[in-house]
């Protein structure tokens, strides 16, 4: 991985745009990176991560610890882009923080959500990658082969860790390492074993636990028939090996117990069983004769209620005889009433339709009516053809009425035609002279447009002249004042110069060193350097004075450039606007708009004008030719008037004679029709009343032949015998039921065990009953002890079963355990296997310590002159402590082999240096041999005399020979003398800036 270029912008202590060039840095291997406490050294490295991962190293990416730059604009975004090769390909990193900005409407700020770019160049031209913040994050930790951390342990080499790290224990050095190397995976294996191991023994004890649930539930089912003396669950807990045989031996003792009280139960409810039976046989015949006692008492009482009820039978059956004979005259009965009830209701019906009669027929015969009805249909058939004239007369009527009105709207149109000809000569007068004003009008507008054009023309070039002029004015004006200000910024930054020329020895004097030979003189020796004066002029001070003397003169040509274009823009607008002035050509133009929308507009109405003329025309022609045609039609309609006249008058003296004295021909119909209706009911009601007079006569003799034939002396007497359908069917039902119980006990007498029974004493069933209910209840006691019984035994059995089943399933867990177990602690450094108590990772780190102790002690026994050699131990802290990650150093010089934490100031540097190196080839080859050809080192050096600093800069040195350039961060003033490029961190008020410096070689 090498950098090529970095830009920040509003970033830490960076308010403007910033640039560092990383190939001009690099290109001399070594390179300083200097400048005052807080002036941002630090934040170059933090904008390099950030660019990278999208965060930067340590707590300063803590909440509440913001990237922007307090210095900045509000509206300058912070953003960081980084340029930079990665296996092989040209990327291009641009980051946007989540930051506020203010609002593009209103006041106040938002909150922008952080961006993300990358790019690669492809050889013609950049081309974007992805904008995803997590796409771009595993590109490039893919592509490094590193994670932030990482990362800044092995580019980013901060001596103060490293220097705790050589006097860290070794817990705090495993933490450094695991984070470095990665090592979660084997602290991953520590864990799911660790995990494997609890979730095995939960296992287990789960298993005893349900073994012991399911003893438990043995000693439930096996109740009072077990010995609780062999109960295994006081002397046995989960976990317990003993626990398997306790529990199958107690099991074994309770499904015995349970046998031998289940066969004395099964005795026992033999013998109750025969018991039982004997007294329900006993209770059966208790039972018996108590019937038949009572069967043969209630018989000797129902015989005498029967002997009782002699003469009711006698009378119903009498009553029956004559209901039966009755029923033979009941359908006469029912004849001569409904025909007696059909001549009342004819009567009636007679009565009254002779009431609606004429007086003259109110005693006419049946004859009589039927003549008169026919004479009246007569006459009301003769009606039809008056009422067809009726409506040809209504019809002329109509006819007439509309000839009236069509000869009325005759007429009126007549006279308004009449006075429309009257005024046609004036009217077409009037519409001509309108067309030929229209004319002359449209031939008045076409010449005022051709004079409006030009004349506005020539307004628009006045008024564009009289305002170039006012910005000539003005112009002028500000190309005085501006010439003023350079006159004034160049004297100011000649005086300037000239003094700092005065005080250029005090400035020269400022870069003397003590010992090293003077820039001007040669000489090492400095006696009496020059001291500036109140108010020296600097360097800085000058180059200010002259920006501002730039400034003005950039301001003074950018202001004649702007009067020489206003110039050149005013001749031309007055060549076009000629000598009028501005106020003419405005009237002029304003009368020609004017005259000319006027005509415009009363030439608009020519071709209304002319369509007018031409309709009224036609229309002349049409009233002058319906005014004859109306004349024509006036006599069609007076010699159809009379003719409708004539036709009518004969009509109605016809129709006169027919209707009598009714105003219509229908009025004499419906007359007619009331009449014909009203004889006609009259002459079938008596018809009607004659019919039923005959049956009613023919009724009475046919009820006498009935009532004698049923031996009944009168019709009165047989109406008497007549019984409803009810009546006769309950008599019956209570003679019926006479005969059957006559009959059921006769059946009961000749029963001989009912006679036998009544001789016997009385029986007494209510005490067989007791004793029967007595036996049976024992019954039910054995059955219930047999019934528990074989239910705890099948449950022991069962149970049995289970617990043997659980037995069996617990011990491929408990072998599952104990070899977990046994893995778990070896891992965990907790087993008596693993002698030097190394947890995995440990020991995956011990080896990659003793790795980077190697590649350190290259270095270091350069940097040491030979003495000292990092070597790794791995022997136990004392005590109970574990072992894996001790370092040592060796010293040539007395052989003796001693804990890092001795090493001197100096001597810590060197191992911390050499450690950080030799960590950086360690992780690099790691990450998959991927080459870090930009590494930045952190401060240190100030611990240093010259010739260990010497040593140090020529190992630095020596990384070139991998083609890599080393960054050092540092305050050592000697560092500027020694690392010819630099990059310079300079604090200003508004904001630090960078500055590229290769500073000269002492002479």
């Amino acid at each position: 991985m090498r950098l090529h270029r970095l830009e920040v912008t509003a970033f830490g202590p960076f308010a403007e745009r910033q640039e560092i060039d990383f190939d001009a840095l690099c290109a001399a291997g070594i390179f300083l990176l200097h400048g005052p406490t807080g002036a941002g050294k630090t934040s170059v490295l933090d904008a390099v991560c950030y660019a990278l991962y999208g965060s930067v190293p340590g707590p300063r990416q803590a909440p509440g610890t913001g990237l922007r730059s307090d210095h900045a604009a509000p509206g300058t975004p912070t953003e960081i882009t980084l340029e930079l090769t990665a296996g092989g390909r040209r990327l291009e990193i641009t980051r946007r923080p989540e930051q506020d900005r203010p609002k593009k409407r209103g006041t106040g700020t938002t909150r922008d959500k952080a961006q993300s770019l990358l790019r690669e160049h492809t050889g013609r031209a950049w081309e974007p990658l992805s904008r995803s913040h997590q796409e771009i994050g595993e590109e490039i930790e893919q592509l490094l082969g590193m994670s932030r951390e990482q990362f800044c342990q092995v580019v980013l080499l901060p001596q103060g860790e490293f220097a705790r790290f050589l006097r860290a224990d070794e817990a705090a050095r495993g933490r450094l390492l695991g984070r470095l190397f990665d090592t979660r995976r084997f602290a991953a294996v520590e864990t799911l074993l660790a995990e494997r191991r609890r979730a095995a023994e939960a296992k287990v004890r789960a298993g005893d636990e349900k073994v012991l649930s399911t003893a438990q539930r043995l000693a439930q089912a096996a109740g009072d028939s077990a010995d609780l003396r062999a109960w295994p669950l006081p002397g046995h807990q989960p976990g317990d090996p003993g626990l398997a045989s306790a529990v199958r031996a107690w099991a074994a003792v309770a499904r015995c117990a349970a046998r031998e009280r289940l066969t004395v139960a099964e005795y026992a409810l033999s013998a109750v069983e025969s018991r039982c039976a004997t007294a329900r046989r006993d209770a059966e015949e208790a039972r018996e004769l108590d019937r038949l006692q009572r069967r043969h008492a209630e018989t000797t009482r129902r015989a005498a209620l029967l002997t009782a009820a002699g003469t009711e039978r006698e009378r119903v059956r009498g009553l029956l005889d004559r209901a039966r004979r009755g029923a033979l005259v009941a359908p006469a009965l029912e004849l001569r009433g409904a025909a007696s009830a059909a001549h009342l209701s004819a009567a009636h019906a007679e009565t009254a339709a002779r009431a609606g009669l004429p007086q003259a027929l109110a005693g006419a015969g049946a004859e009589q009516l039927a003549t008169v009805e026919q004479r009246l249909r007569e006459d009301l058939g003769a009606l039809g053809a008056a009422h067809r004239d009726e409506q040809r007369s209504a019809a002329i009527g109509r006819a007439r009425a509309d000839l009236e009105r069509e000869a009325r709207a005759a007429e009126e149109q007549h006279q308004e035609s009449a006075r429309w000809l009257e005024e046609w000569e004036t009217t077409r007068a009037a519409l001509q002279r309108r067309a030929d004003a229209a004319q002359q009008a449209a031939t008045l507008a076409e010449q005022l447009a051709g004079r409006l054009e030009p004349a506005r023309l020539h307004l628009d070039a006045a008024r564009r002249r009289d305002t170039l002029a006012a910005d000539a004015r003005q112009a002028a004006t500000a190309l005085l004042s501006v010439r003023e200000e350079s006159a004034a910024a160049r004297q100011r930054w000649l005086e300037l110069k000239e003094e700092r020329l005065r005080g250029i020895a005090a400035e020269l004097a400022g870069a003397l060193v003590a010992g090293e030979p003077c820039a001007v003189c040669g000489s090492p020796h400095h006696p009496a350097p020059a001291r500036p004066a109140p108010g020296h002029v600097d360097r800085a001070a000058e180059d200010t004075a002259h920006a501002a003397f730039e400034q003005a003169e950039a301001a003074r040509s950018a202001v004649e450039r702007r009067l020489a274009a206003v110039e050149e823009a005013r001749t031309e607008a007055e060549a076009a606007a000629g000598s009028a002035t501005t106020a003419e050509l405005l009237a002029l133009t304003a009368e020609l708009s004017s005259r000319h929308a006027a005509a415009h507009a009363e030439a608009a109405g020519a071709h209304t004008a002319r369509e007018r003329l031409t309709a009224a025309e036609r229309e002349h022609a049409a009233r002058s030719s319906d005014r004859q045609d109306a004349e024509l039609r006036a006599a069609a309609r007076a010699s159809r008037r009379e003719a409708l006249d004539q036709e009518q008058a004969s009509l109605e003296s016809g129709l006169a004679l027919v209707r009598g004295g009714a105003p219509t021909v229908a009025s004499r119909a419906r007359t007619l029709e009331d009449r014909v209706r009203t004889v006609a009911g009259a002459a079938a009601a008596l018809r009607r009343a004659e019919a039923t007079a005959a049956r009613l006569k023919e009724a009475d003799d046919q009820l006498a032949d009935a009532a004698f034939t049923a031996g009944f002396d009168t019709t009165g007497a047989a109406a008497d015998a007549v019984l409803p359908e009810y009546e006769r069917t309950a008599l019956q039902h209570r003679l019926d039921g006479w005969q059957a119980e006559e009959a059921t006990l006769a059946d009961r007498r000749a029963e001989t065990g009912t006679a036998a029974a009544a001789d016997l004493p009385p029986a007494r069933p209510e005490a067989a009953e007791a004793r029967a209910a007595t036996a049976a209840a024992q019954l039910r006691t054995a059955g219930s002890a047999v019934d528990a019984a074989r239910l705890r035994c099948a449950e022991l059995d069962r149970l049995s079963r289970q617990a043997g089943q659980e037995l069996r399933a617990l011990g491929p867990l408990r072998e599952a355990y104990d070899r977990v177990a046994r893995l778990a602690g070896l891992t965990a450094g907790t087993s008596a296997d693993n002698e030097r108590r190394m947890r995995l990772e440990a020991y995956v780190l011990a080896a990659r310590l003793e790795q980077v102790a190697a590649a350190a002690t290259v270095r270091l026994l350069r940097m040491s002159g030979g003495r000292y050699t990092l070597v790794h131990s791995d022997a136990r802290s004392g005590g109970r402590g574990r072992s894996g990650l001790g370092l040592h150093v060796v010293d040539a010089w007395t052989g003796s082999e001693r804990d890092t934490a001795t090493l001197s100031g100096g001597e810590t540097f060197f191992a911390s240096l050499a450690l950080a190196l030799g960590l950086a080839d360690v992780v690099t080859d790691e990450a998959g041999g991927m080459r870090l050809d930009t590494l930045f080192i952190d401060e240190g050096f100030g611990s240093l005399d010259d010739q260990a600093l010497d040593e140090v800069l020529d190992v630095l040195d020596s990384l070139r020979e991998r083609d890599r350039s080393v960054g050092i961060v540092s305050h050592v003033a000697d560092l500027r003398t020694r690392v010819q490029t630099q990059l310079e961190i300079v604090k200003q008020r508004g904001g630090s800036v960078v500055r590229h410096r290769t500073a000269a070689h002492p002479g």
